[in-house]
């Protein structure tokens, strides 16, 4: 029989670790089930000496027969904790994030981050306690709890404060991976480090005879993107080895075609189960699990001056490919770096640039929203939607 903890809150013993509590029932004789609706039903409120941290707890099932600690898990709080409340965005804007409560994450390599719940826009910096201002992206791991990759490392965010986790995710042990969907990477210069939602385990794509280049920041086999497919295969884009495949064990490298060379940018698995990559010189790659197809190429829309060193923006090319998505009718957007975005319905490719609404031809990101709206930044310092027809600027005011 459940019973609410409230009920009998005696029974438990509480434990505390970093950011986890573990309530204890020593009889083992209950179920219980609690749970929390707002920050003034029920507030846990810990002095350690002078240091008072308040917690906002989600209570989950307590099963008594394991007989096991059981652990609380900590989830955002309101967003009116601040009070930096902005009416537009800032510059160097290039990722989105939705999180679970449904507010907007936006990150800037240079301003910090800004959230939305839809109504307010909130400016958040490292004054906040953000690890850096120069955010690449923010991921949000099966808990609920927030990721924020950074230029100065990573940091995680619970609802009420950040944590610096960059030491410990660069010193985490090697071993046994087996990923699956909800697990976060984290890129570093020995390598990558796997979160799986409870703990951290580092390894390596590159060979073993590979050596890190000591005099320049070159790292062939550095991410820059990364994904979990449906078969819990990791995928990783890489600086210029191509695309690596990864079971956990053994990982087979994608380099055909003009796959290897440019920095891969985005990686994407569609409704059909077809992989899709894209890369910065490159273009648009298909991968059906047997056959890789230069889609950039089948359609001459290639660039080949940017692909001989002379780094030029060519409208009408799907050549520098920087994110992509899928929307609810099973199209895939493509955002390149210069010349806007196109659609792919399988067959054909339509390309939308500023003179069909976007506020810029270089598309950061395209990032999809729980209700299956696409969300656009367009040259890092405005966000774009689309209506059915045409692209508009959104307004935050």
């Amino acid at each position: 029989m459940k019973k609410n903890l409230r009920e009998n809150p005696k029974k438990f013993s509480t434990v505390i670790t970093k950011n986890t509590f573990y309530f204890y029932n020593p009889t083992f004789q209950d179920t219980y089930e609690g749970y929390i609706h707002s920050l003034n039903d029920t507030l846990f409120v810990l002095k350690n000496k002078a240091l008072l941290f308040s917690l906002l707890l989600f209570f989950t099932y307590f099963n008594g027969i394991n007989q096991t600690p059981f652990e609380f898990k900590i989830l955002p709080t309101s967003a009116t904790i601040w009070s930096d409340t902005v009416n537009h965005i800032g510059t160097n804007m290039d990722y989105i994030l939705q999180d679970r409560k449904g507010y907007y994450w936006f990150a800037s390599n240079g301003d910090g981050v800004y959230l939305y719940d839809g109504k307010t826009l909130i400016h958040i910096t490292e004054k906040n306690g953000l690890l850096s201002n120069y955010v690449w992206s923010i991921d949000e791991d099966i808990n609920g709890i927030l990721w924020f990759s950074t230029r100065d490392g990573v940091c995680s965010f619970n609802g009420s404060h950040f944590s610096n986790f960059s030491d410990i995710i660069k010193n985490a042990p090697k071993g046994k991976i087996q990923f699956s969907k909800g697990g976060l990477f984290f890129g570093h210069l020995n390598g990558i480090c796997y979160y799986n939602g409870f703990s951290f385990f580092n390894f390596a794509i590159h060979p073993v005879n590979y050596k890190l280049s000591t005099s320049d920041m070159a790292r062939s086999y550095s991410i820059y993107s990364s994904f979990i497919d449906d078969a819990g295969n990791a995928w990783f884009g890489t600086q210029s080895e191509g695309v690596g495949r990864f079971d956990g064990k053994n990982i087979v490298f994608f380099t055909d075609k003009h796959l290897a060379g440019p920095a891969v940018r985005t990686i994407f698995q569609d409704k059909k189960g077809i992989m899709w990559f894209g890369n910065n010189g490159g273009g648009l790659f298909r991968f059906d699990g047997k056959t890789l197809t230069n889609i950039t190429e089948e359609k001459g829309l290639g660039n080949p001056e940017f692909l001989k060193g002379h780094f030029n923006n060519k409208l009408g090319s799907l050549a520098r490919v920087w994110t992509m998505n899928d929307d609810q009718q099973g199209n895939l957007w493509i955002g390149t770096i210069d010349a806007g975005i196109w659609k792919f319905d399988g067959k054909n490719l339509t390309n939308y640039t500023t003179k069909d609404g976007l506020a810029g031809n270089a598309i950061w990101k395209i990032f999809k929203d729980h209700k299956g709206e696409l969300w656009i930044i367009t040259n890092g310092d405005a966000i774009c939607k689309f209506n059915g027809k045409t692209f508009y600027k959104y307004s935050f005011h």
